[in-house]
């Protein structure tokens, strides 16, 4: 167990104040670090930190589909569905309970998927005609296809699966990573996060997805704007100089150290103070990081730089990588926005909803993943594909049919970083209804991610309110069968 509250305040503030002021010390405090001569606490909360145990993946891209994709319309091929069409789900399942999903009034019939399947790569993946080009990396992935959680409405669910709780105020997973981890970046975040264009708005819930809930601030996610200059104040103003800026900095440090010596306890400050520093050196390699137009041609039109459907969601797919090559940890990209058709919450019309949001994404994540591959950061980089919950196998009434929220079963796919690549684990129903073998909770999906970094998710707590919290609250297994 780690307490961070109290070790980072007191012995780094006392590091900084035997060793002199200004950001001289914190470079310092950086090149010591990296060669191993701090201890953890003097290093600082971002400093890279060993895992557990030896592991392959060092970072995290988790693309987030946001809205809840139907799982037997994507990856869980369900031939039956032809078999069941037209019934009542009750004939299938007589505890079948019409709450399940969010709108009751709207229950249909059991609805074929309306995407034709087909099987891909040396594993046979059968895959939706929605994924042609991921399609071509299922060999790469690790499929969960027997995932459940707690709640039919979008926040609580959002919440669970970033956080391990269904509401507000807890740790995101990223939060987490970078808590136990650090970062292997001095000047760039080490959790970043990046969201559908502006006028789809962000998910439900919006800020707190990506919070670092009572872990000091530091460790929350730095959101970079669709639009606009994707991070505030980041450049200098024009009619300030380095030096003077530098001065500025300094000064404003020893201030607010002379004030935190004071608050012998208030890790919160140093997050600020920390935060500072991290601004001032982003100024410089942060729009090197963000310039994707330093690529070659042929690898941004193998994201699909230029497309107009996908362009916004290949971009980010590009930064991502650019992020992780530099030494962010923890990156997570939002397809889809608010609610209903601005996401993949295909209430009505399942087939132009999920044709609309697959085609934006289809080809920027095949070409992250063959991009890492031939890079040779993908063994490195766990790439996560999944979102808050899936579908329900039947209609709901509406001039086109869609599908509702379905708690009980849900598909991800985890790729590279450790990951046995072709693999399948867990079944659901023969329609997709429920998860029947193998069943993996949202506490499951934790640990195992928190595994393939490194982490022992039973040792990675933080002590709040007289209780030690962890990512997986008092549960949670790793899934072996997955992990190379």
């Amino acid at each position: 167990m780690r307490n961070e509250r109290i070790l980072n305040t007191i012995t780094r503030r006392e590091a900084l104040r035997r060793a002199g002021q200004g950001g001289g010390m914190l470079g310092l405090a950086g090149l010591l670090a990296s060669q191993g001569l701090l201890s953890e606490a003097q290093a600082g909360p971002l400093s890279p930190r060993k895992p557990h145990f030896p592991a392959k993946a060092k970072a995290v891209i988790w693309l987030f589909i946001n809205g809840g994709p139907s799982h037997v319309d994507t990856w869980d091929y369900k031939p039956a569905l032809e078999k069941w069409h037209g019934k009542s789900l009750t004939e299938f399942d007589n505890t079948f309970n019409k709450f399940t999903g969010f709108f009751s009034e709207a229950v249909g019939n059991v609805m074929k998927s309306p995407f034709e399947f087909k099987q891909h790569g040396q594993s046979g993946k059968w895959v939706s005609s929605l994924f042609p080009n991921m399609a071509k990396h299922v060999d790469k992935m690790a499929f969960i296809h027997s995932g459940y959680t707690t709640s039919n409405n979008h926040s609580p669910a959002l919440f669970m699966m970033q956080s391990g709780f269904p509401r507000m105020g807890f740790p995101c997973v990223g939060s987490w990573l970078t808590y136990g981890l650090g970062a292997e970046t001095d000047n760039l975040p080490a959790f970043v996060v990046m969201s559908d264009p502006k006028r789809r708005g962000l998910p439900k819930g919006h800020s707190l997805n990506w919070s670092a809930g009572f872990l000091p601030s530091v460790y929350q996610g730095t959101w970079l704007k669709p639009q606009g200059n994707p991070i505030d104040n980041l450049h200098r103003p024009k009619h300030m100089q380095a030096a003077d800026q530098r001065h500025q900095l300094d000064l404003l440090r020893q201030l607010n150290q002379q004030h935190a010596s004071q608050l012998e306890f208030e890790a919160d400050l140093n997050a600020r103070i920390e935060s500072f520093e991290l601004a001032y050196r982003m100024q410089s390699a942060a729009p090197e990081a963000l310039n994707i137009a330093a690529e070659p041609q042929h690898i941004q039109e193998m994201y699909g730089i230029g497309d107009r459907r996908c362009e916004h969601f290949s971009r980010q797919c590009l930064v991502a990588r650019r992020m992780i090559e530099r030494g962010t940890r923890f990156v997570q990209i939002y397809s889809g926005g608010m609610e209903n058709q601005r996401s993949w919450d295909g209430h009505s019309d399942i087939a132009g909803n999920h044709t609309q949001f697959a085609g934006e994404t289809d080809k920027p994540v095949a070409a992250l993943l063959e991009d890492l591959d031939q890079r040779g950061l993908l063994d490195e980089t766990l790439v996560i594909w999944g979102g808050e919950f899936g579908r329900l196998p039947i209609a709901q009434k509406s001039a086109k049919p869609g599908r509702d929220h379905n708690p009980h079963a849900f598909t991800c796919w985890m790729a590279g970083g450790g990951v046995r690549g072709g693999t399948s684990y867990g079944e659901t129903d023969e329609i997709g209804y429920k998860a029947l073998i193998d069943r993996v909770h949202v506490n499951d999906l934790h640990a195992t991610i928190l595994h393939l970094m490194g982490l022992n998710h039973e040792k990675l707590t933080y002590r709040y309110s007289g209780r030690d919290f962890r990512l997986t609250d008092v549960a949670g297994n790793v899934l072996h069968e997955i992990v190379a």
